[in-house]
């Protein structure tokens, strides 16, 4: 028996992934690189834009096709599902795994390299254009010691790159020692022997404290790469997609992590029409854009998800209009890059 898994979204998704796909070889299925071979397909879908939904709804006609050829194909449907899209795959996909029915099986990794070990799940923010919440459900902790059980894995097989995930990876306490909180934990992942560089994602600004900042700066280990959701520079959107700092918060954290760590590479996520977004608005967006100088940014154009806070509110920026922002921005970034080369040229 043979599987294949499509999968689609952030890197928590591929790290269930690689937990679907040790389930699958415990039970004798076998990994194959062609879709027309496999008795099982599993997708890991997204449902944080409707872009990612709408590429699922797109395999269903080849699934079809293949079911033609291969009576005995199943397809399963696995990953973050809103229940309004859940009632709809029913109907074109054999079967819906649970995202907790595979969080805690041992991953099966894609190379030797890379690693993602998830450090938590679920989220407790309800940011207002977030579905998080409602797929993965409230924010569960891992048990430290298994995690770090699962590093000393990693780092005895030789791993290079080790990614810590979470929702968000700073509201970590570890459910066995409330005292182990993510500076904590980083520490105690640095501390495993090993040559291997350790990343994480995602961060919150609204709780991003010195101490971890003192925990990056001092741990050799951890790479000097930052991804810092920014999401919007103006205040009032801020407020709209309840998130719970200011621009003014944001920059004032900014300074205090280039203070200690200069040689850090920031990169951000940001949404391009909000609803009730001004030019204005965005216009402050553009400036912190300048101003921070981000080393990469991720640029979604905001697309409303039911079930959020968000899909209440009228989404009144034109798609022509959000594309022409994302286009500002990414210009920006790709200035910031051209001009970073410059840089380190002159200093030859």
């Amino acid at each position: 028996m043979k599987y294949r898994i499509i999968t689609y979204g952030c890197q928590m998704n591929k790290s269930d992934s690689e937990r679907i796909a040790a389930i699958l070889e415990n039970r004798g299925y076998r990994l194959t690189s062609k879709i027309n071979e496999a008795d099982l397909v599993v997708v890991n879908m997204c449902s944080v834009r409707q872009s990612a939904v709408d590429r699922v709804y797109g395999l269903i006609p080849k699934f079809k096709k293949l079911q033609e050829k291969n009576p005995s194909l199943k397809t399963v449907l696995a990953g973050c599902i809103l229940k309004k899209d859940r009632k709809k795959f029913r109907e074109e996909f054999d079967s819906i795994w649970e995202i907790k029915n595979y969080l805690d099986a041992s991953p099966k990794y894609q190379t030797n390299f890379r690693a993602f070990i998830p450090v938590s799940n679920g989220c407790n923010n309800f940011c207002t254009y977030c579905v998080v919440p409602f797929t993965r459900g409230p924010l569960v902790c891992r048990d430290h010691q298994e995690i770090l059980k699962e590093v000393k894995n990693l780092a005895q097989k030789r791993f290079k790159e080790i990614w810590l995930l979470g929702q968000n990876v700073n509201d970590y306490t570890s459910p066995t020692n409330s005292t182990v909180n993510f500076s904590r934990l980083l520490r105690m992942v640095n501390n495993i022997p090993g040559s291997f560089w350790i990343r994480f994602t995602s961060p919150n600004p609204k709780n991003f404290s010195g101490e971890l900042i003192e925990t990056m700066a001092e741990s050799e280990k951890v790479a000097k790469c930052l991804n810092l959701p920014v999401q919007s520079g103006d205040n009032k959107i801020l407020k709209k997609m309840r998130r719970s700092y200011t621009v003014e918060e944001y920059k004032n954290l900014v300074k205090k992590i280039r203070q200690k760590i200069p040689e850090i590479n920031l990169s951000t996520d940001v949404i391009v029409g909000f609803p009730s977004e001004t030019k204005k608005q965005f216009q402050n967006t553009v400036k912190l854009f300048k101003e921070i100088k981000f080393n990469m940014a991720y640029i979604a154009k905001y697309s409303p998800r039911p079930g959020t806070a968000a899909f209440q509110m009228e989404d009144d920026v034109p798609l022509k209009e959000k594309k022409r922002r994302e286009k500002i921005l990414r210009e920006i970034i790709k200035k910031n890059i051209v001009d970073e080369s410059l840089t380190h040229l002159n200093l030859q």
